[in-house]
């Protein structure tokens, strides 16, 4: 029987379409950064729209 964490972690999965230019950059600048492409688009979706509690007055 699995044991059960006490606080799972909620993830959820975000698809998009890119072209095949666009994945060979994602992957050249993975490799050069040694980041993830997950982290990579982490990132940059933290810099168009950061995080709730790091704008002023939340």
């Amino acid at each position: 029987m699995k044991k059960e964490k006490k606080n799972p972690r909620k993830d959820h999965i975000i698809s998009t379409r890119i072209s095949g230019d666009e994945l060979q950059r994602l992957e050249m600048k993975s490799r050069s950064s040694n980041k993830s492409i997950s982290d990579l688009l982490r990132e940059a979706l933290h810099a168009i729209a950061p995080p709730e509690n790091s704008y002023p007055n939340s």
